[in-house]
């Protein structure tokens, strides 16, 4: 018999993370077993409570049932805290296990995944589609176990009374299989929308929290709230639908149960009337059949539950089931020492469709200041990412040294480098953190000497807790220098032969692009570097300066022997010094 894909995706739940806890789950499903048992024991215990005390007056009796009464309730309740505890702590393990896997695999995918899921619909999967999971444990697990003994016991109650009564109060049964059916594909269906909408919902959001200055500045309130009503309007059209199918099948469930109801009374009363059963007997199957239909109605909406949890189940594991394009080889080289010469071979990439890079090559020297200049577009950030393999080229190769990048393993490459970028990007953690980023090794004179050299020495007075402020989300405490010297810090600390540095002063006011460019000096003193610049003022003294345009390196040399040449740098740099004298 095939395996349906529901199926499959609860298998695999099972395999990638509960199983590890099955001895968990063993002594929670033992006091299900107890707490469920109990039900049963209560409605057998109606039939000594009617036959020996009420109706035999026998008051001897009375105590003894009340006891045991007692009992029942004080086992049910311990049981019951205990399979709680058990299970929501169980539940929280799991759910942190999930995310935790989430996103460290989200965090090894490549930039072209990145570029197609918006980080709202990331988010979505990671918090609100774990949600969904974790009602496998509270509600699937934890009620499902519970229900389905006590249904046992209440059924095996039910039928040492009357095995007939039984078979007539279960006799709408069959005519609740194609109505459930119907209803979980209609659960289900609605489920994955509200999932797909909720998702667009947090990228609204992530959107609009991003750009909330260029939306107030363009008067684009209106605009995005509008934009965002429609799609919660959607979302509650479709989440309706999918309570009212739960809802539904309850509904289902309470009618048949009364039509079970009603031929039990009718076809029984006779029965006692006759002498046949007695008072106690009705009552205590009467109880049974009566406590079951609600754990019962509870199994009924399991199945939609079930569809929930596994629309979220489903898109977990779509996000998991990605695989990186760009891997470390199985047998990598070793990387090269010191500050290495970097070659760029006949690279072109494309992008789509679109050529981004066309025929690309250059050497940057060893421990020399290479500078990338050129129009947006032109493919100067695109040699960023090459040379970290973010992306790989299509055509040609890079080298470290006469290594080739591709050859490394991608931890290894990446340690060879430090980026300090246009805009730095800072955790909602102290200053101290964000310099360090976990280094738990840097000596305090060490990080002394990296706070003068990165300039950070001169604001820190004016800080309220010295390195242990809180610099706010994005680092938004910070001014755009302050930040960027943060940056400087952690190159300086991480000593890493190569240095890209991406348009690193072009945000900044004079004064602040004054002190970080004195910074960067310094770091780049015996590196490998790299710099994209806006402004060609900031890379006058650099060793080599490549211009490029349209994805094509154009022209080659120092500052003052591309000017002499009168091409395509001294047509940029003059346009600059144009626009800065008009300013």
């Amino acid at each position: 018999m095939s395996e349906s894909p529901q199926q499959g995706l609860f298998r695999w739940l099972w395999h990638a993370y509960m199983a590890r806890h099955i001895w968990v789950i063993l002594l929670a499903l033992l006091f299900m077993t107890i707490e469920g048992s109990m039900l049963g024991a209560m409605s057998y215990i109606m039939k000594p409570m009617f036959d020996q005390v009420f109706v035999g007056g026998d008051t001897d009796a009375a105590l003894f049932v009340g006891l045991l009464i007692l009992g029942i309730f004080l086992l049910r309740a311990s049981a019951s805290i205990a399979q709680k505890v058990l299970l929501a702590r169980l539940s929280e393990v799991t759910a942190a296990h999930i995310r935790t896997d989430m996103i460290g695999h989200l965090m090894r995918l490549d930039g072209d995944f990145h570029a197609t899921h918006p980080p709202g619909l990331v988010m979505q999967r990671i918090e609100g589609d774990v949600g969904s999971i974790n009602q496998v444990w509270a509600t699937i697990i934890t009620g499902a176990g519970r229900d389905f003994v006590a249904v046992i016991a209440l059924m095996a109650v039910a039928v040492s009374v009357d095995w007939r009564w039984t078979l007539i109060a279960c006799i709408a049964t069959p005519f609740l299989i194609l109505p459930s059916i119907l209803v979980q594909r209609f659960v289900r269906s609605n489920a994955r929308l509200v999932r797909d909408i909720s998702a667009d919902l947090s990228t609204r959001l992530n959107e609009i929290f991003h750009g909330i200055n260029p939306i107030k500045l363009n008067t684009l309130e209106d605009y995005q709230v509008n934009r965002y009503r429609a799609l919660a309007k959607k979302r509650i059209n479709f989440q309706t639908k999918a309570v009212l199918g739960q809802g539904g099948m309850s509904g289902i469930m309470d009618v048949m149960s009364g039509i079970g109801f009603l031929a039990v009374v009718v076809y029984g009363a006779n029965e006692i009337i006759s002498g046949q059963k007695s008072v106690g007997d009705f009552m205590s199957f009467f109880t049974a059949i009566g406590l079951a239909f609600e754990p019962l109605r509870r199994l009924g909406t399991l199945s939609a539950t079930l569809q929930i949890a596994a629309a979220g189940i489903e898109r977990v594991k779509g996000l998991l089931d990605f695989k990186p394009s760009l891997l470390s080889p199985e047998t990598p080289d070793t990387a090269p020492s010191g500050a290495p010469v970097i070659v760029l071979e006949n690279v072109s990439l494309s992008y789509a469709g679109t050529e981004v890079l066309k025929n690309v090559s250059f050497t940057a020297e060893a421990g020399k200041t290479t500078a990338l200049v050129g129009a947006s577009g032109a493919g100067k950030s695109t040699i960023f990412n090459l040379l970290t393999r973010l992306v790989d080229p299509q055509i040609g190769q890079i080298t470290l040294s006469g290594v080739s990048v591709a050859s490394l393993r991608l931890e290894d490459l990446r340690q060879l480098y430090s980026v300090v970028a246009q805009d730095a990007l800072l955790f909602d953690e102290s200053l101290r953190e964000n310099i360090l980023l976990g280094q738990t090794d840097i000596a305090p004179e060490t990080l002394q000497v990296v706070l003068d050299a990165a300039h950070i020495s001169d604001f820190l007075p004016r800080l309220t807790k010295g390195l242990e402020t809180p610099v706010g989300p994005r680092g938004s405490l910070l001014s755009g220098g302050q930040r960027q010297r943060v940056a400087i810090a952690r190159a300086l600390l991480r000593n890493t032969p190569i240095l890209l540095l991406d348009e690193a002063t072009s945000a900044l006011d004079a004064q602040s692009e004054n002190m970080v460019q004195a910074a960067l000096d310094k770091l780049s003193k015996g590196r490998t570097t790299l710099v994209i610049a806006h402004r060609l003022a900031t890379i006058r003294n650099a060793d080599k300066i490549i211009v490029m345009a349209h994805g094509k390196v154009v022209e080659i040399g120092t500052h003052e022997a591309l000017m002499a040449r009168n091409g395509a740098y001294t047509e940029l740099y003059n346009l600059q010094l144009n626009e800065a004298k008009t300013a």
